[in-house]
């Protein structure tokens, strides 16, 4: 069992909390039960190690099955090292670590019916949300773009509930080459800003009933002119009481959500 909170080891999976440290070693953190057990499920060859604690927690014998089906070293660790190793204040009683990887842009729009596109979406919750959604959307992928997020962010993971590991995710492209992917695989692009035309004449049109790619801006800023320029449409969710807006990852859970309604009409 390993029981030193100050050894290496331990600090070497704590750096990974540090976007250098996951960019430069190629890996991240898994924490709790229900996302390692999402990774250790669905992509179980970027599973390196799990470290657990000893107990009988409800999940322990389901991750300690999927950890040994999937030939993954499960580390046993005592609660502090599992406190100096994660991220959260209170972790859950196991955490793994994990390769990064990442779906090439034209392999994502192959064939797509639904897409996510962040263009610098900066709050984990959100984008954690946001991909949480699409993937209950039946969406095809999420692409992460400009200046967003991380997508392996602890906080981004875990938002997830494990969603990570069920959608393809492409990372560290511009805008203007997701919208271009789209255009060359057939995907209507569809800005998402308090500036568009109404969404329901889109929808009455047939538009949301075809190949869509959702584009969602900042929290604070949204969309420049230029960013929607580059989608073929600029659309915008009606609000019928006195709120003034939806927050980011509650409007393209709407959105998300709606055009896959209309796919499936």
């Amino acid at each position: 069992m390993l029981s030193n909170p100050k050894s290496p080891r331990v600090k070497r999976v704590a750096a990974l909390a540090r976007k250098k440290e996951r960019r430069e070693s190629g890996r991240f953190m898994v924490e709790g039960p229900q996302a390692v057990r999402e990774l250790l499920a669905y992509r179980p060859r970027l599973a390196e190690v799990v470290y657990a604690t000893m107990g009988n927690e409800p999940w322990q014998h389901e991750v300690d099955r999927l950890a040994s089906d999937a030939g993954v070293q499960l580390e046993r660790v005592t609660p502090e090292v599992l406190a100096a190793m994660a991220e959260t204040v209170t972790p859950q009683g196991v955490l793994a670590v994990a390769r990064t990887w990442e779906t090439p842009l034209a392999e994502a729009f192959d064939g797509a019916k639904l897409i996510a596109i962040l263009h610098e979406v900066r709050d984990p919750g959100n984008a954690g949300t946001v991909l949480r959604a699409a993937d209950a959307a039946g969406a095809d992928a999420v692409v992460f773009a400009g200046e967003s997020i991380d997508p392996f962010h602890p906080k981004v993971v875990r938002s997830t509930t494990g969603s990570l590991f069920h959608l393809p995710v492409v990372v560290c492209v511009t805008l203007e080459e997701a919208t271009a992917a789209a255009r060359e695989a057939g995907v209507v692009t569809l800005a998402a800003d308090v500036r568009g035309a109404e969404l329901l004449e889109a929808r009455a049109e047939g538009v949301l009933a075809g190949s869509v790619a959702w584009v969602f801006g900042n929290e604070a800023n949204g969309l420049s002119e230029a960013d929607r320029a580059l989608a073929d449409r600029t659309l915008k969710l009606p609000i019928y009481g006195a709120a003034e807006s939806l927050n980011l990852a509650t409007a393209a859970s709407v959105l998300l959500y709606e055009t896959a309604f209309s796919q499936r009409a």
